[in-house]
Parts: structure tokens; C-alpha cells; sequence
């Protein structure tokens, strides 16, 4: 039996942050322009972003010109983070999560959460939420959810389902319910994007993933044998080709439906 992994959610992508920052894939161009058009997004926009990881997504924004608050609570994510992040200087790295993220009372614009969401405790992270976002403000959720349109792709997504066993945390779990709870009404988008990765990026990618066992792991050798096999099955030109919908879910909590002003409350201590 493949043994249960950390349950803790802030625990379980120690010893991942290399391979997630080199493998993961970013967002694509047209992220951005949607949320200008949409939500009145700019470069003046304060950012935090939540769950930040190793920065994928707090890059674009820094890369944009807006000031970034990375909030991650997991010390390996956080540290690779603040060394590839580290020439901007408006980025602001905070050991914090969605449910306790250290910052002022109604101190950013925009709440981001890139493959996050589904970890966070929604209750407690909502009124968190509440307390740093300013009037007006939006909290967007994103999520690259891997496509099963090609015969490598859904031969990948059988062994992740072979590796992963009971221990995956799906996004996918998270229900249209859930969305309105905790964003009120909401908008969405899907958008494309796409990564081409060799062996040895395959093998990071997939390791990156929390589910995954690493080197000295039960299943691991079975796992890498299987992967191997998958990739000299699928490759063409010695790369595969990811395909993602990046799905994205933006709204501005739900007190505009009852004409409530934002949570003023203590913070939990600025950093």
C-alpha cells in the first residue's frame, strides 16, 4: 500500500521546491489582459499573493510592475521563492498563510491564489481575506488543470492516478458551491497554455507533484521505470507536450450582496 503522505498542507511540498520551480508551468500571456479588461486591473494594483510558492505567478506580476506580497507558509517553497525573486524590489516575501498572512488591515488591492486554493481552510482564510483586501478589491483563484486531449496525456494522468493512490488533493474537487461561499458572485475564465518538456523535465514535473515519492520512497523505482517507459512511447523529438486549461475565478467576496462594509479587526502582526 502506498504509504499516506503529510497531512498538513503547508508540509507537504518540503523537499519539491526545486523541481516545482523548474517545472511547473508558468501562466500564459493572456492572463493579464483579462485582468485588465475585466477587473480593472493596473500596474498601481498591491498584490498578495497567497500560497505563492517558489513565485511562478508573483514573477508575472513583478515582471507587470506591481508590488507583490508573497504569503507562503512553507520555509522550502518560501526560501526558493526569495532567491529567484530576490533582483525585484518590489517583491515582499512573508512566512504567513491564507489563513493568518501577517499583513495591515485593507493593505492590497488583489489576492491571488495560484494552486492553492484547494489547501486553504476556506472559513478562516475568507475572513483573512476580508481583513487585508481594500474596498472594491478582487481575489482571483487560478488553476493549471492538465488536459487529457492526447494519448501522453491521458497515459500520464492513469499513473498519476496508479502513484497517487489516496493521497491527491484535487482542485477539481472544489465545487461551483464552494466558489460562491467563498467569492460571492463570481467570473470566470478558461484560457490556454502549454509546456514541451524532455526526460528529464518529465520526471521533475512529475515530482514536483505532492503525491509524488521521492528518491528512496516506496514505489518510486516502479514509478520512474513506468514514466521512463510512457516517455519513449509518446516523445517526439526527445520532448512531450503538456496541455493546460488555466482556469481562473475572480470575485470580490460576497459583501456587496448584503451591502456590509469590509472585516475591520486586529492583524496578526505585520512583518
Amino acid at each position: 500500500m502506498v504509504p499516506i503522505l503529510e497531512i498538513d498542507p503547508k508540509n507537504r511540498f518540503s523537499k519539491r521546491a526545486g523541481y516545482y520551480s523548474c517545472y511547473r508551468p508558468s501562466y500564459p500571456d493572456s492572463l493579464l489582459p483579462y485582468l485588465e479588461r475585466e477587473l480593472c486591473f493596473s500596474q498601481a494594483a498591491v498584490v498578495a499573493d497567497v500560497g505563492s510558492g517558489t513565485g511562478l505567478l508573483s514573477e508575472l506580476l513583478l515582471k507587470n510592475g506591481n508590488s507583490v506580497f508573497g504569503v507562503e507558509p512553507n520555509e522550502d517553497m518560501r526560501r526558493t521563492g526569495e532567491a529567484s525573486l530576490a533582483k525585484y524590489r518590489a517583491f515582499r516575501s512573508i512566512s504567513g498563510s491564507a489563513e493568518s498572512t501577517t499583513l495591515e488591515n485593507g493593505s492590497v488591492d488583489f489576492i491571488t491564489a495560484a494552486q492553492s486554493f484547494h489547501w486553504f481552510n476556506r472559513e478562516q482564510a475568507k475572513v483573512e481575506f476580508d481583513r487585508i483586501l481594500r474596498k472594491r478589491g478582487w481575489v482571483v483563484l487560478i488553476w493549471n488543470t492538465r488536459k487529457t486531449s492526447t494519448p501522453f496525456l491521458r497515459d500520464y494522468d492513469e499513473l498519476v492516478s496508479w502513484v497517487s493512490d489516496n493521497r491527491r488533493v484535487r482542485h477539481e474537487d472544489v465545487s461551483d458551491q464552494a466558489l460562491r461561499s467563498f467569492l460571492g458572485d463570481y467570473r470566470t475564465v478558461k484560457l490556454e497554455n502549454s509546456q514541451e518538456l524532455d526526460y528529464a523535465g518529465l520526471v521533475g514535473r512529475l515530482l514536483s507533484a505532492s503525491y509524488a515519492p521521492l528518491r528512496g520512497e516506496p514505489l518510486f523505482d516502479q514509478m520512474i521505470t513506468k514514466l521512463s517507459e510512457l516517455f519513449n512511447r509518446h516523445q517526439v523529438g526527445g520532448v512531450v507536450a503538456f496541455e493546460y486549461t488555466t482556469e481562473l475565478y475572480a470575485g470580490q467576496l460576497d459583501y456587496r450582496e448584503n451591502g456590509s462594509e469590509r472585516l475591520t479587526v486586529p492583524n496578526n502582526g505585520s512583518e
